[in-house]
């Protein structure tokens, strides 16, 4: 009994001595944890609001929160995308239809004025047989000739009459300048869009720009062709006119540059504007009344020549004869004159170059006219795009605006075109 529990003392021991061994052999973790023992809810959450660690998640921490003016705008600034690309397709597309419609029209100048004057040859060529060989006979031969040249010649008139009113020539080069025009267009979207931040207005603007540019070339030939022979000469007009006419009031510019604008640049800028009227626009209203005078005296001399052509060939007779020969080779030369020199094609040249110049003034002054300078286009970037339209470097243009100021102030007339590329 006494070695039963001398050994179960010896065993608790052993057992007691493995388990303190036990517990000394885990490392001593420097952990204190101080349980508060009543914190209210409400002041635990404002103790942490306003401790250092809650400001500093605070500060370093941005979280993004979207409203839904944010998400209107960001809706709205989509449909404006959408919008502007839908109007990019439509200018493309007018860009390739101008271009083969004028490929067509030219054409139609080329066929046509060989087509007359083949025509016309011919019926002047029987003429002139039947004036050499007729000398009063009445043989059926000599009948035939007049007939056949009779008939020619009218169909001569009749399609000289369609030619000169239509004038291809100067629907050709309409085309062109519309497909260079829409080309422009194309670009400046591309930019916007390349750029970003479209708004309605861009998408409005591009759309009026087409518009305009629709009314300015259009390609029926039947109701809607422009006026070939108009009472007086006007420039061309291929953008929308209210945009230009804003509000022209003047303020006071300070000296101090406010958006690349100053006094000395607005000044340069005038007096750009009153070389442009002096001397490129009125020197192109010149030019193209001269051109239309001639275009007018020629449309009308072709088929009158044709005309009296005709009444010669079926009047018969040697002298009838002689005198519509004359007259066919005559209408040979005006129509050889009137379109193979494309006098239409010049007219529409000269409408176009002074368009350009009254765009150029208009845009200049409704720029200055903008009160808040803020709202212009930068001063600098405008000064160089000017430059560029009338090729002249900033010097250059500069120079430009001390001899337009001394010619006003002398009233003597400047002695130097505005632009150098026309």
């Amino acid at each position: 009994m006494a070695s039963l529990l001398s050994s179960s003392s010896s065993s608790c021991c052993s057992c007691s001595m493995k388990s303190i061994t036990t517990v000394s052999s885990i490392p001593k973790l420097p952990v204190r944890i101080s349980v508060p023992q009543s914190i209210p809810t409400k002041e635990l959450i404002e103790g942490l609001r306003i401790g250092d660690g809650f400001r500093s998640m605070e500060n370093n921490v941005n979280v993004p929160v979207t409203t839904s003016q944010d998400q209107e705008t960001s809706a709205s600034a989509s449909i404006a995308t959408l919008e502007l690309y839908a109007v990019l397709e439509a200018v493309a597309d007018r860009v390739e239809m101008h271009h083969n419609i004028g490929e067509q029209r030219e054409n139609w100048n080329t066929l046509l004025l060989n087509s007359i004057n083949m025509i016309t040859l011919t019926a002047t060529t029987m003429a002139g047989v039947a004036a050499a060989t007729g000398a009063g006979s009445e043989g059926g031969s000599i009948l035939g000739l007049n007939l056949a040249s009779t008939i020619l010649f009218s169909t001569a008139t009749g399609m000289l009459v369609l030619m000169n009113k239509i004038q291809p020539s100067q629907l050709v080069e309409e085309q062109r300048n519309a497909t260079r025009f829409f080309k422009q267009l194309q670009s400046q979207i591309q930019t916007k869009l390349a750029l970003g931040s479209q708004t309605k207005e861009d998408v409005e603007d591009a759309m009026e720009k087409v518009l305009a540019l629709d009314k300015a070339f259009p390609l029926p030939l039947l109701g809607a062709m422009l006026e070939k022979f108009p009472k007086t000469f006007s420039p061309a007009v291929w953008w929308p006119r209210n945009s230009q006419n804003r509000a022209r009031e003047q303020t006071k510019t300070e000296k101090t540059e406010h958006n690349g604008w100053n006094s000395a640049l607005e000044m340069e800028m005038r007096e750009i504007v009153n070389a442009i009227k002096r001397k490129d626009i009125e020197d192109y209203e010149r030019l193209g009344n001269i051109v239309l005078k001639i275009n007018k005296i020629l449309a009308v001399s072709g088929p009158l020549l044709t005309g009296i052509a005709a009444i010669g060939s079926a009047h018969g007779g040697s002298w009838a004869a002689t005198m519509a020969a004359v007259a066919g080779a005559l209408a040979t030369t005006v129509n050889t004159l009137e379109h193979g020199a494309q006098v239409g094609m010049v007219f529409e040249m000269y409408r176009s170059c002074a368009g350009f110049f009254t765009l150029t003034e208009e845009t200049i002054e409704s720029t200055l006219g903008e009160s808040d300078v803020e709202r212009r286009e930068n001063g600098e970037l405008f000064q160089m795009k000017v430059g560029l339209q009338l090729g002249r470097s900033l010097s250059q243009l500069k120079e430009l605006a001390k001899k337009s100021r001394y010619s006003r102030i002398e009233g003597s007339t400047i002695d130097e075109f505005a632009s150098k590329l026309f």
